[in-house]
């Protein structure tokens, strides 16, 4: 069983990543579920998810697109679904809809691609396909959230009884409202609405005179607002049947929900379904946003990572326009631990961590930013210390803190972990650190673990080179400016370059001689000879990349001298055409010319013309001839092309033609001849109303509460339910 610490987790930065993953997750659930990744326990579980995330990449580079996989969580719905006797509103039954029918998609679409994504088919199989869900919701309530009229038979003769009542209030309301203005009753404004009903605007010296209740007065008590006897009476009629409504929907939503309730489990696994669905597609995203891959799966013990990047940095430097630095790493069985040393500040701990955090990347069902040749194995523990190791809540000092970790190392440490430490041995005396550091490292070469180290230390960078399984290895400096190349090198312990960086920063050079008088001469020949070989290391390296920057060079400039070369003839060819051409024209013009001087002296018309002709004669004999054959074959290949063009025209004038249709509008329907009493909406609204009067192109329109004037061409009719 895989069992990877939180604190190994925290010393990678394995957060970071995760926050950068959840950004582009689409769904609250999706969001949750990435905040919570932890690496596998199982490699099979964590070699699946590689998969199947491999696979939804690829959908991103073909035709067959994955369809949108949105939806609102219904994790409350689900709960209420629980209890009995509940029922779901309305917004709530249009979630369930959305899930069901998103999630079927979806099974549609994988069951007709099988081919292109046979592990998300897979997947999707384990799901049943139905559309009862949705179908019955739709059949209940609209798209645009409202309950059918045809939900119900009672619910249909209610609110047709509604619609009748409406238009009585109305026409009651209209009768009274045209009878007391006529007498002046009315102020200005005629009516107004208050308490959801119309009331008319009566002047406060006639209201004994009009015949209704007073439901107010206006601020100044000069208008009182009366709703007339008869609107009254049609008023509580509509009360009552309103109430009835409510009454009837609260039933069938109630009949729908013991519908739904039946589909519950089926519901939750749709919504599992469609959050494993948002944590592939954030996991592909990511992966894309960082060149990342599925590497290829080691069974044996081997680590091949090349040109690896660690992913917080290379999305950092991306965003700043910095260049990322990729390093290559392999270890194996027979070389299994690397010790890498070499000055600070020069990418040692940027590559140990790089290691460390793709492989728990990888071991998470992460896709790596390494080359698609890489390999990469699972190891059941990645023990980690970097960075500050000092426990301020257990007051220990940071040599306390390391040995106390390395006291867990060595309980934990087997051939099938991957230990990394920076600075290792640092913290406490240098010689007595540093062989404490080697018994260290000799019991976990002895157990067969997999490991990354970074030190200063000469002690462990000799024991690499007599161990036969150890490599040393260190970060390139440029020999001149003492500056990082950020490039790693197998094979060669790194010189700390301390007295060279001390020199360079402006210490004197007397005080440098004086210290290296202060340490052992075998030590300091020992560095020097490091610091030697990197030096020329780096200078064969430079070397290789200014030979290769050359070649590359030349390769450039011989493609660049015969494309030069290629223009240049074929100038010189035209130039040469033009030439002979112009040429012959002006032999021809001083031949004409001779002939009109010769004519303008002797005037015989007949020799012009013998002259002429042989002229003529001869340039034809020049030009190029064709037999009958080789004339009919050059006009079959001119009749060929043109052909070919007018069809390509043809093609072209016909698609353009589909394309204009298809973006025209659709021709409008028919025209009804409108009557009064009729029910109709307006073209771009909901609401039904019925025509009251026809008179000029327009209708008045009244809606119960209120009437409007709209024209004829604004209106649709709607057919009245049987």
């Amino acid at each position: 069983m895989i069992k990877i610490t939180q604190k190994t987790l925290d010393d990678l930065e394995f957060d970071a990543v995760i926050q950068q993953l959840s950004s582009y997750a689409i769904t609250h659930l999706g969001r949750n579920e990435i905040l919570g990744l932890k690496p596998f326990a199982s490699k099979n579980e964590a070699i699946g998810m590689l998969n199947l995330v491999h696979e939804f990449i690829s959908s991103f580079e073909n035709d067959n697109r994955i369809p949108n996989h949105g939806f609102d969580a219904i994790t409350e719905e689900l709960k209420l679904l629980r209890i009995e006797n509940n029922f779901l509103e309305v917004e709530q039954f249009r979630k369930i809809a959305t899930l069901s029918i998103t999630t079927n998609t979806l099974l549609k679409f994988f069951k007709k691609f099988h081919e292109y994504y046979p592990l998300l088919f897979e997947r999707s199989e384990q799901l049943e396909q139905t559309n009862l869900i949705s179908e019955h919701i739709n059949s209940v309530i609209d798209k645009y959230g409202e309950i059918r009229n045809d939900a119900s038979e009672t619910l249909y003769s209610l609110r047709k009884s509604i619609q009748s009542v409406r238009t009585k209030i109305n026409t009651s309301f209209n009768s009274a409202l045209s009878h007391y203005n006529s007498a002046d009753y009315l102020d200005e404004i005629r009516e107004t609405v208050m308490e959801n009903r119309r009331v008319l605007a009566v002047k406060a010296m006639y209201r004994r005179k009009v015949k209704g209740s007073i439901l107010g007065a206006s601020k100044t008590g000069s208008i009182v607002y009366i709703e007339p006897d008869a609107t009254q009476s049609y008023q509580r009629d509509l009360n009552n049947l309103e109430f009835e409504e409510t009454e009837e929907i609260k039933r069938i939503l109630l009949e729908l929900t013991n519908f739904i309730r039946g589909f519950k489990p089926l519901l939750e696994q749709y919504q599992l379904y469609l959050t494993l669905i948002d944590v592939l597609y954030s996991k592909a995203k990511y992966g894309k946003s960082i060149n990342a891959i599925r590497p290829q799966i080691s069974e044996a013990q081997e680590l091949y990572l090349r040109d690896a990047y660690h992913p917080l940095l290379l999305v950092a430097n991306n965003q700043e326009g910095k260049t990322t630095y990729p390093q290559t790493i392999q270890m194996a069985t027979d070389s299994r631990i690397i010790v890498i040393s070499g000055p600070n500040a020069g990418g040692k701990s940027i590559t140990l961590k790089t290691v460390g955090l793709l492989q728990v990347m990888m071991q998470s069902g992460l896709l790596v930013p390494v080359h698609e040749r890489s390999k990469m194995c699972f190891f059941e523990t990645i023990l980690s210390d970097i960075g500050d190791n000092q426990s301020i809540e257990n007051h220990l000092s940071t040599y306390s803190y390391r040995l106390k970790q390395m006291n867990y190392f060595l309980k934990k440490c087997t051939k099938q972990t991957l230990f990394l430490i920076d600075e290792f041995g640092t913290g406490s005396d240098p010689e007595l650190g540093g062989a404490l550091a080697e018994t260290f490292l000799e019991v976990f070469y002895e157990r067969e673990a997999f490991g990354i180290i970074t030190t200063h230390y000469s002690n462990l960078k000799l024991l690499s080179n007599e161990l036969p399984h150890i490599q040393n290895a260190n970060m390139l400096f440029d020999e001149k400016t003492l500056l990082p190349i950020f490039k790693l090198v197998i094979g060669q312990a790194g010189s700390s370059f301390t007295f060279e960086v001390a020199q360079k920063n402006g210490i004197p050079y007397s005080l440098i001689n004086r210290s290296k008088k202060k340490i052992e001469r075998g030590k300091i020949r020992f560095d020097k000879t490091i610091a030697k070989l990197q030096k020329e290391r780096s200078k064969l390296e430079k070397t290789e990349r200014a030979l290769k920057q050359n070649e590359v060079k030349k390769g450039l400039e011989a493609e660049k001298l015969e494309t030069i070369s290629q223009k240049a003839q074929k100038k010189l060819q035209s130039y040469q055409e033009l030439y002979d051409s112009n040429q012959r024209l002006i032999y021809l013009g001083k031949k004409i010319q001779d002939l009109g001087d010769k004519f303008q002296e002797n005037k015989r018309k007949r020799e012009l013309l013998s002259e002429l002709f042989k002229l003529v004669q001869i340039e034809n004999s020049k030009k190029e001839k064709l037999s009958n054959k080789q004339k009919r074959a050059k006009l079959k290949e001119e009749n060929r092309l043109q052909k070919e063009v007018e069809q390509k025209v043809a093609k072209i004038r016909k698609e353009k033609k589909a394309a204009k249709a298809k973006a025209a509008k659709i021709p409008p329907k028919p025209k009804h001849n409108f009557k009064v009493g009729e029910n109709v909406r307006m073209d771009d609204g909901r609401a039904v109303g019925s025509i009251d009067k026809i008179e000029k192109g327009k209708a008045i329109v009244n809606y119960g509460l209120f009437t409007t004037k709209v024209s004829l061409e604004r209106l649709e009719f709607v057919k009245p339910k049987t």
